[in-house]
C-alpha cells in the first residue's frame, strides 16, 4: 500500500494518464480498480480483477473494498484525503476518497462498515497528504454546518479565518470505530511534491492512494 507522489499524474483525462498508470501497474504487479469520484459516500465491492490500463466504464463512487488477491484499489486526490485501509489477518482491504462533502457524509465510516461486512475485524488505516486546516479556508457558515456533523474538522487558517481540517475529521471518524490510524501528514497546498487544486487550480494533477493484496 502507499501514496504516489507528484512524479506521477493520475488525473484520468490528462494525456499522460495512460503512461503513468502503466508505470504504476508495472511497478506493483497488479491492475487497479478505480472510480469516477463524486464526493459522496458510496462504497463499491470489487469482486473481479480490473483490466489493465485506462477505461471509461468505472463506477461513480468514492470508496472501494475487496478480499481479492492481486487486485489493486486506487483513489485519487489533489487536496482531499486519500485513505487506504487493511486488515492483515483477514485480507480485507479498502480505499476511500474523502473531501469535505464525503467526510460530512461519512465515507470513511461507510468504508469501514463495508470491510467489516466482508469479515474484517482488525482494521488499520493510513491517511495521506491533503490540504491542512491551516490552509483550507471556507465561509464561516460552511465551517459551522460541517463541524456540526464532524466536530473534529473545525479549524482556523494560519491567517485567522474559518477553515476545515478534513484530515482531522476523517481521523476522528475512524478512531470512533476503533480503527488504528497512521496519519502520514503533509499539506498539499504547502508542499510542491504533491498536486493541489487549491494551489494550482485547473492545472493541478492528481496523486493517489493505492492498496493491494499480493
Amino acid at each position: 500500500m502507499g501514496f504516489t507522489d507528484a512524479g506521477l499524474d493520475l488525473q484520468g483525462h490528462r494525456p499522460g494518464f495512460a503512461d503513468d498508470l502503466a508505470r504504476l501497474e508495472a511497478a506493483t504487479g497488479v491492475t487497479f480498480a478505480r472510480l469516477s469520484q463524486v464526493h459522496g459516500d458510496r462504497v463499491v465491492v470489487v469482486d473481479r480483477a480490473a483490466p489493465p490500463g485506462p477505461r471509461d466504464d468505472v463506477p461513480e463512487a468514492d470508496a472501494l473494498v475487496t478480499t481479492l488477491r492481486g487486485v489493486g484499489l486506487m483513489v485519487r486526490a489533489a487536496d482531499c484525503v486519500p485513505l487506504v485501509l487493511a486488515d492483515a489477518g483477514t485480507g480485507v482491504i479498502g480505499a476511500a476518497h474523502a473531501g469535505r462533502p464525503g467526510m460530512a457524509l461519512g465515507v470513511a465510516t461507510r468504508t469501514v462498515e463495508a470491510m467489516r461486512d466482508l469479515g474484517a475485524t482488525d482494521i488499520a488505516a493510513w491517511i495521506g497528504p491533503r490540504v491542512c486546516g491551516g490552509c483550507y479556508e471556507v465561509p464561516a457558515a460552511m465551517r459551522e454546518e460541517v463541524a456540526e456533523r464532524v466536530p473534529a474538522s473545525r479549524a482556523t487558517t494560519t491567517w485567522g479565518t474559518p477553515s476545515l481540517d478534513v484530515g482531522a475529521g476523517v481521523r476522528a471518524q475512524l478512531e470512533e470505530l476503533g480503527v488504528a490510524v497512521v496519519d502520514l501528514g503533509g499539506c498539499t497546498r504547502e508542499d510542491e511534491r504533491y498536486h493541489s487544486f487549491r494551489r494550482d487550480g485547473a492545472a493541478a494533477g492528481r496523486h493517489a492512494g493505492v492498496v493491494w493484496r499480493r
